[in-house]
């Protein structure tokens, strides 16, 4: 809105057209306002009518508050989040029923991830894969001939939960050196021997046993000792692989024998019970 005042107009014809112009915008609300210059303590004010120059009395530009954008743009990010998070939701959901057809595959699901190929030498020279203790429960044992206490006690162990499984139903435990360099194919035979003759011995080279550690994620370290002799510092799990040469469960010291032997024929049952399920579904 713009008001110009003539330099020769009677100040109260002035005051009567303010007075006019300005009475329709009383409702708009505090976004109007105006600028006003008095004049009647002017020297230029004479007879009551001005002698300056006309003045342009105009609304100044009002721009909107930087918080008023907040609350809508706060809104619009929340919103975008929350789409955003439903669809990654979606994306890792499993569908119902998705898994009804096949046991075998919702099993796989809890399995931890260890185990993989590998390709080692056992006790006899003799080339041995994953694939050779398929059809077969095993219990596979990392460890080395050299240790002094824990490996002893752990292959033992081993042989004993074997003893005790071997009325119910057969598993092969398997060893498998972290230290190739001093556990040769007639180092581990020779060890063996003195605990149970049906434990399988495996060697290899160094970079095929790191490549095997690797795969059942075991932790092993040489620790140099005075005199040029090392230790193995290892983390001594055994692992329970059912016939397709998949981990079932992964047992630490913890275990004795006895409750070794009581697991892991709780986990053949169990997954005997997931077979016998999956058959029926199948057939059905």
């Amino acid at each position: 809105m713009k008001i110009f005042l003539s330099k020769t107009m009677p100040m109260s014809l002035i005051q009567k057209q303010f007075r006019v112009s300005l009475d329709p915008l009383q409702g708009l609300g505090p976004f109007w306002s105006f600028q006003f210059r008095g004049y009647t303590g002017s020297s230029n004010y004479k007879n009551k009518r001005l002698t300056t120059q006309p003045v342009l009395v105009e609304e100044p530009s009002h721009s909107r508050s930087w918080s008023s954008y907040i609350f809508p743009t706060a809104v619009i990010v929340i919103a975008g989040a929350g789409v955003l998070l439903h669809y990654n939701d979606e994306r890792r959901a499993i569908p119902k029923g998705a898994h009804q057809n096949t046991g075998q595959e919702t099993r796989t699901i809890n399995k931890p991830a260890f185990g993989g190929p590998f390709r080692l030498i056992d006790t006899e020279y003799r080339l041995v894969t994953e694939n050779d203790l398929r059809g077969q429960w095993s219990l596979i044992y990392f460890g080395y001939t050299s240790s002094p206490d824990v490996g002893p006690e752990e292959v033992q162990k081993m042989a004993k939960a074997t003893d005790i499984l071997e009325h119910n139903i057969k598993i092969k435990p398997v060893f498998i050196t972290i230290d190739p360099q001093r556990d040769s194919p007639s180092q581990l035979r020779a060890y063996l021997k003195e605990f149970d003759t049906r434990i399988v011995g495996l060697t290899g080279s160094i970079d095929a046993i790191r490549q095997t550690a690797q795969e059942y994620r075991v932790y092993f370290k040489k620790v140099e000792e005075d005199g040029g002799d090392y230790l193995v510092a290892s983390s001594h799990n055994m692992y329970l692989m059912d016939p397709n040469m998949e981990t079932v469960r992964c047992f630490t010291q913890a275990y004795n024998a006895e409750q070794l032997a009581e697991d892991i024929l709780k986990e053949m049952k169990r997954s005997s019970n997931s077979d016998s399920k999956s058959n029926e579904q199948k057939q059905n």
